[in-house]
């Protein structure tokens, strides 16, 4: 009687759990919509309408663009998972966009590691947790390459003021940060996440090259493809900048976006103020662009955690642990 109570209890409190991860994340993009100081949401809808945004031809090739993003982003987490386990592109499919729910309340989408993990049985689940690492890893890897390009050719395009007395605090803080980094590093007996640093370089080294190679060669195209929807998405506004020039902008404002820690559902007003100064030396308008960034955010965040949510709920922890 008392193994049962406890057995209901905890179902109870798990499926409490899950539906608190979905009305969360239901309400914060409600609330992100409906209460933008930066942009009204009637004055996002009368911007849509007066430039034909969501005409059929504009959005099937939207939802292609974003649909694509997640294909290569569910086919890298089903080939970096094959270094311990393998699993169909479903399974893929279920664990990255449940965990994308799962994240959006999170600061620096840290509720992902957490939520892939519990798809997997125990012996699995540290593993699993570096081997997201590594996929985040590959991904920001790809977007200070394109960003620190793009950024000093903005440099070279734009009159940025740079303050030398601030500029050399920062390289100062990020050399004491490098310094340090390395001597954690070089102590064996340190742990993070129960793993000692050495094993955690040990696990790293093991990773096959061709996963590696992989996973870094898709994490490019992902760039790609949500870059070219976003400048996609300016010629729709009709802004008069040609591609080079438009990239120049997109790629320095995904780094300065992606240094900045900030609570996930919040990454849309992050993105939107890097995006509106940065376009700002372009003469763009501010509206147009935070409308943009409304819809990316729309398109390849809302709309697979609204998918993501049906997985979470439907998520049996003892099912699922009996298969992985």
């Amino acid at each position: 009687m008392h193994n049962a109570l406890s057995y209901k209890t905890k179902q109870f409190f798990f499926v409490l759990i899950k539906l608190s991860i979905v009305a969360g994340a239901f309400y914060f993009i409600y609330n992100k919509l409906a209460n933008n100081s930066a942009l009204h949401f009637y004055e996002f809808i009368d911007t849509l309408k007066e430039n034909n945004i969501f005409s059929l031809k504009n959005i099937v090739f939207l939802l292609f663009l974003s649909i694509l993003n997640w294909f290569l982003e569910i086919l890298k987490w089903q080939k970096l998972t094959s270094f311990i386990k393998n699993i169909t592109f479903y399974h893929a499919l279920k664990q990255s966009l449940s965990s994308l729910t799962a994240s959006l309340l999170t600061p620096n989408r840290i509720g992902e590691y957490g939520a892939k993990a519990v798809y997997f049985t125990k012996q699995y689940r540290k593993r699993i947790l570096l081997l997201n690492l590594i996929g985040n890893i590959m991904q920001m890897a790809v977007t200070m390459l394109f960003g620190a390009i793009g950024f000093f050719l903005f440099t070279q395009y734009y009159p940025i003021k740079i303050n030398a007395y601030k500029v050399s605090q920062l390289l100062i803080i990020i050399l004491i940060v490098l310094s340090l980094s390395l001597f954690v590093i070089k102590q064996k007996r340190y742990t993070i996440k129960g793993f000692s640093v050495e094993k955690l370089k040990q696990f790293i080294k093991a990773l096959p090259l061709k996963i590696s190679v992989f996973t870094f060669i898709i994490s490019m195209l992902r760039y790609f493809v949500f870059s070219f929807q976003f400048y996609f998405l300016l010629q729709l506004f009709a802004v008069e900048l040609n591609y080079i020039d438009t990239m120049v902008i997109i790629t320095s404002m995904y780094l300065l976006a992606s240094v900045i820690p900030s609570i996930f559902i919040l990454d849309v007003v992050v993105k939107g103020s890097v995006a509106v100064y940065l376009f700002s030396f372009a003469e763009v308008n501010e509206v147009i662009i935070l409308c943009i960034i409304t819809i990316m955010w729309l398109f390849n965040f809302v709309l697979p955690s609204l998918l993501g949510s049906y997985y979470v709920l439907n998520f049996n922890f003892e099912k699922q642990n009996k298969t992985l």
